[in-house]
C-alpha cells in the first residue's frame, strides 16, 4: 500500500517522467499523521489513481522512497487499528505471534477437556519457536539502505532515475528518469534504451550518445568527463504468500530484498518454516532461504535482490522439537530433513557449564500416546529428531564427588579434595597444617555415611595415631573429620568481679587466678576504691567442713595493696571457678555535691556541700548575705527541676523549722526583685494583670478585674504566692475568709462546669402537667 499526500489526491499527476529535479515537498513526511495517510489515499483512490501512479506522484513532489516506505508502514498501522476499531471482538491473530498461539491454545481448551494438563505442556512451547521473536521485535528493521553506492549488478527498469554529471572543460548536471518504454531522453538527443542493463552498461549507451554533444566525453586528454549515478530507485511488487504472518501483495523499493519482505510481512506465521522459504521468479525456484543460517552464523548469503513480480513462498514446517533445560538457548527448533541432534544442537549455543552431557533425556508422540527415552553422548552424532519430540538436558549434581572435611582444632579447617595427596586421615590432618595447640588428643571422630539414610561413626585415638601406634585410616568421599580443643569439651567457667573496679563483669577463669590476677584484667581499682576488705563469695561443693547446715557459700576477705602486690598469705588463696569478688568503695570517698544560688544575693553562683548536714539556711551566709531589693518572701527553691513551696523568710528568721530542708546536690535557691504586680485569673468579668496596692484587700481586688461571673466558685478561690506555696478561701459558718494578697500573687477564681441541659420535649411537658393535674386533684379530694 502507498502513501499518498493531499496535493496528489487534488491533483492526479501524470505519469510521464520528469527531465528537471524533484522541487521539495509541500508537507513534511514527518508532518502527516496515520489518519491523514488514510485519508488521501482514500481520495487518490477515488481520483482513479493506481497504487503506482500514486508513488509516481509522490517522488515528482519531492518526496523520497524513504518518506514513502516510512508514512506506507504508519498507513499499514492505522488501517489494523481502524479495523480492529470497527469490529472490537474480532480475533487479533495478525498482531503478534504470541496472540495467534494463545488463540489455538484457547481453542485446544474447549475441544479437549480432558487434555488440559497436555495443552498447558503445548502452551509455552509455542511461544518459543526459534527465530520467532526476531520478527516480532518493532525495534528491528530491514529497510533497504538507499544512501549507498550504486550496485555494479543492479538491473534499470522504468521509473528509475539516473543522474549524469558532466564535468571539465564542460559542465553540465540533469536527471533522467526511464519511461515505460524503457528509454532515457537528454538534452535534444534522440532517446537511449537502457531498461534490463546493468548501470554499467547503461552508462557505456548514454556516453555514446552524449558524444553527439561533446565529441571527446571521456576520451583521452580530451578534458571533459561524465559520471553516471543511480538517482530515486523505482518501486516493485512483490508478494509473500504461504504460512507468512501477513501474506499479500507489498510494493517496496527496488534495492529490497528478500529480508525485506520477509520482514514487512511479519516473517513465517504459527506453521511456517524458517528453513524452507522459496523465492520465486518467472515460475522458478531460484533460491531457498534458510533463515537460521543468518540468524546462528550472520550468513546474508540467501539476501538476494528481488525484482519485480517476484514471489516469496513460505513453506509449512516439516519437523520441530523443543529443546529444554542446560542449554545456552532454549524453546523450539526446526529441524531439515537429514539433520541429526548433534546439528540441532548447534543452534541452541551449546550447553551450560552445569549440563549433564552423558545423557539427554526425550519425550516422542507415537500416534497413540507419549513414550520417553534417553539417549548417551554417542548417538548424540546418528540420533535423528522425528517431530513433536521434546528433548531435556538435565543438570549436574549439586554435590562434590571428592570431598572430605575437617572441622574443630586444626590449623586450616574447611574442605579438601579426596586425592592423591588427601586419601588418609593422618594426611587430611597434614594439608590442614597440623592440630592445634588446644586440640583433645584422646578422641576424634569421623563421620561416614553408610550407603543408607545414616551417618555412621569412627572413634579414632588421635595420639596414637599421630604417633603411628595405630593403623592410619583410608578416607572415602564424603567424609567429615572433626576434632575437639580442650575448651570444647568442659563448661564455661568465669569468674565476677564487681564494685570499685574499672571493669567489672564476668572473665574467664584460668588455673591459679589469684585476686590481683582479676582485678587487674578488671583494669584495676576506681577512684574511692579501696584494696582492703575484699571480699570472695564461693560456692560449695563438696568441702563442707565447719559450715553451718544453712550456710551455702563461703565468704573470705582479703587485702590486696594499690600497686597489686599480695602479702605472702593472700598469695596462697586461688579463686576457684565461678568465685564472686567484691571491691568497697572508701567510707569517706564522695563525688562533690552542689547547689546553686541565683538573684538578689551578693555572690550568686555555685557553691560545694561540705557536709551532709548543711541546710537551706547555710546557704545565705555563703553567698555574703541579701541585696536591698531581694524579696525574700517570692524566693523559690528547686530539688530536680521541681518547685519546692518553701517559706524562705521563715526558714531565714528561724533556721530550727522543719522546712529548713537539707541541702542535695543539684538544688538550686532562687531570689528574685520585689515585684509591684499580680495576676486574676478564672471566673472574673475582667481576668488582668494590675499594680499591687497594699491599701487592697482581696474582694477590692476581685473587684478591680470586674467581680465574679454568674458561674464562679467563690469558695474554692486561691492565692499563688511567688515562693510556690498556696493559700485558699476558708468558711466558717456564713462567712468566707480570704487569703492576704502579697506582690507577685495569682489570683485564681475556678469556675464551675456548664450545664448540658436538654430542653423538654412536647410529650415530656405534656406528661408533666398532667401528673401535676393528678396530683392536684387528689389534693382537692381528700382535703
Amino acid at each position: 500500500m502507498i502513501v499518498s499526500f493531499p496535493v496528489l489526491a487534488q491533483n492526479p499527476a501524470p505519469q510521464t517522467a520528469p527531465t528537471q529535479p524533484a522541487s521539495q515537498p509541500q508537507v513534511p513526511a514527518s508532518q502527516i499523521s496515520n489518519q491523514q495517510a488514510v485519508e488521501f489515499y482514500n481520495q487518490a483512490k477515488g481520483a482513479g489513481m493506481s497504487d503506482m501512479d500514486i508513488e509516481r506522484a509522490a517522488l515528482q513532489k519531492g518526496y523520497t522512497l524513504d518518506d514513502i516506505s516510512s508514512i506506507r508502514r504508519r498507513l499499514q498501522q492505522q488501517t489494523l487499528k481502524d479495523n480492529t476499531q470497527k469490529d472490537p471482538n474480532r480475533d487479533k491473530v495478525d498482531d503478534t505471534r504470541e496472540q495467534e498461539d494463545r488463540d489455538e491454545l484457547d481453542e485446544e481448551t474447549n475441544n479437549e477437556r480432558d487434555s488440559t494438563a497436555l495443552i498447558r505442556s503445548r502452551q509455552g512451547r509455542l511461544n518459543r519457536t526459534f527465530g520467532s521473536s526476531f520478527f516480532g521485535r518493532s525495534t528491528v528493521t530491514f529497510e533497504p539502505n538507499l544512501r549507498i553506492p550504486t550496485p555494479k549488478n543492479y538491473v534499470l527498469g522504468p521509473d528509475d532515475e539516473l543522474v549524469v554529471d558532466i564535468y571539465g572543460n564542460a559542465v553540465d548536471n540533469f536527471r533522467m528518469k526511464i519511461s515505460p518504454e524503457g528509454t532515457v531522453k537528454m538534452l535534444n538527443l534522440a532517446p537511449v534504451y537502457v531498461n534490463g542493463l546493468t548501470i554499467e552498461q547503461a552508462s557505456e549507451r548514454i556516453i555514446n550518445r552524449l558524444r553527439q554533444a561533446y565529441s571527446t566525453l571521456n576520451r583521452p586528454g580530451s578534458g571533459t568527463y561524465s559520471s553516471i549515478t543511480l538517482g530515486n530507485v523505482r518501486s516493485i511488487r512483490v508478494m509473500v504468500i504461504g504460512e507468512a504472518i501477513n501474506p499479500g501483495s507489498y510494493t517496496v523499493s527496488s534495492l529490497s530484498t528478500a529480508f525485506n519482505a520477509l520482514y514487512v510481512s511479519g516473517g513465517p506465521g504459527r506453521n511456517g518454516s524458517y528453513r524452507n522459504i522459496e523465492v520465486v521468479r518467472n515460475n522458478k525456484i531460484i533460491r531457498k532461504i534458510d533463515l537460521y543460517r543468518f540468524l546462528i552464523d550472520g550468513d546474508l548469503n540467501d539476501n538476494i535482490s528481488l525484482q519485480d513480480q517476484d514471489i516469496i513462498l513460505i513453506r509449512p514446517y516439516d519437523t520441530r522439537i523443543e529443546i529444554d533445560g542446560e542449554l545456552k538457548k532454549t524453546g523450539v527448533f526446526e529441524a531439515k530433513p537429514g539433520e541429526t541432534l548433534k546439528d540441532i544442537l548447534k543452534y541452541t549455543g551449546g550447553f551450560t557449564p552445569d549440563a549433564f552431557t552423558q545423557l539427554i533425556q526425550y519425550q516422542r508422540n507415537t500416534g497413540n500416546n507419549f513414550v520417553i527415552g534417553s539417549i548417551d553422548s554417542s548417538q548424540v552424532n546418528s540420533f535423528v529428531p522425528k517431530n513433536g519430540d521434546i528433548y531435556t538436558v538435565k543438570k549436574i549434581l549439586d554435590i562434590v564427588a571428592n570431598q572430605v572435611e575437617v572441622r574443630g582444632a586444626v590449623t586450616r579447617p574447611g574442605l579438601y579434595p579426596l586425592d592423591e595427596r588427601t586419601k588418609t586421615v593422618k594426611e587430611l590432618i597434614n594439608i590442614a597444617q597440623g592440630i592445634g595447640q588446644r586440640a583433645f588428643l584422646n578422641r576424634a571422630l569421623l563421620e561416614r555415611s553408610s550407603g543408607d539414610t545414616q551417618t555412621g561413626l569412627v572413634a579414632i585415638d588421635l595420639r596414637k595415631l599421630l604417633n603411628n601406634e595405630i593403623p592410619d585410616i583410608t578416607l572415602l568421599p564424603g567424609d567429615i573429620l572433626t576434632i575437639k580443643s580442650v575448651e570444647d569439651l568442659k563448661e564455661f567457667t568465669y569468674l565476677s568481679i564487681d564494685g570499685s573496679v574499672i571493669n567489672p563483669g564476668s572473665y574467664y577463669y584460668y588455673k591459679d587466678i589469684t585476686i590481683a590476677d582479676l582485678i587487674f584484667q578488671a583494669g584495676g581499682y576506681t577512684e574511692g576504691g579501696v584494696p582492703y576488705r575484699i571480699e570472695v563469695s564461693r560456692r560449695v561443693k563438696n568441702d563442707t567442713t565447719g559450715l553451718p547446715d544453712s550456710q551455702n557459700v563461703r565468704i573470705f576477705t582479703l587485702n590486696v595493696s594499690d600497686n597489686l602486690i599480695l602479702n605472702e598469705d593472700d598469695q596462697k588463696f586461688k579463686l576457684s571457678p565461678y568465685d564472686i569478688v567484691l571491691v568497697r568503695k572508701s567510707p569517706r570517698y564522695e563525688v562533690q555535691k552542689t547547689v546553686t544560688i541565683a538573684g538578689e544575693v551578693i555572690y550568686p553562683g555555685t557553691y560545694t556541700i561540705v557536709n551532709n548536714f548543711e541546710r537551706i539556711s547555710d546557704l545565705f551566709p555563703k553567698v555574703g548575705g541579701l541585696k536591698k531589693e531581694a524579696y525574700i518572701e517570692g524566693a523559690r527553691f528547686y530539688r530536680n527541676r521541681e518547685l519546692v513551696a518553701l517559706d524562705l523568710k521563715a526558714i531565714v528568721n528561724k533556721p530550727n523549722i522543719p522546712a529548713n530542708l537539707l541541702l542535695a546536690d543539684g538544688d538550686t535557691l532562687y531570689v528574685p526583685k520585689k515585684s509591684e504586680m499580680i495576676r486574676i485569673q478564672g471566673g472574673v468579668y475582667n481576668p488582668s494583670v494590675m499594680n499591687f496596692d497594699k491599701n487592697f484587700e482581696f474582694r477590692e481586688y476581685i473587684s478591680q478585674a470586674g467581680g465574679f461571673t454568674e458561674r464562679a466558685r467563690k469558695s474554692r478561690t486561691f492565692v499563688s504566692y511567688p515562693n510556690g506555696r498556696t493559700h485558699r478561701t476558708t468558711r466558717f459558718l456564713f462567712f468566707r475568709s480570704y487569703p492576704n494578697v502579697e506582690p507577685g500573687s495569682v489570683i485564681t477564681v475556678p469556675m464551675k462546669e456548664p450545664r448540658n441541659e436538654q430542653p423538654m420535649s412536647r410529650g415530656e411537658r405534656i406528661a408533666l402537667i398532667s401528673l401535676l393535674s393528678t396530683l392536684a386533684i387528689t389534693l382537692i379530694r381528700i382535703l
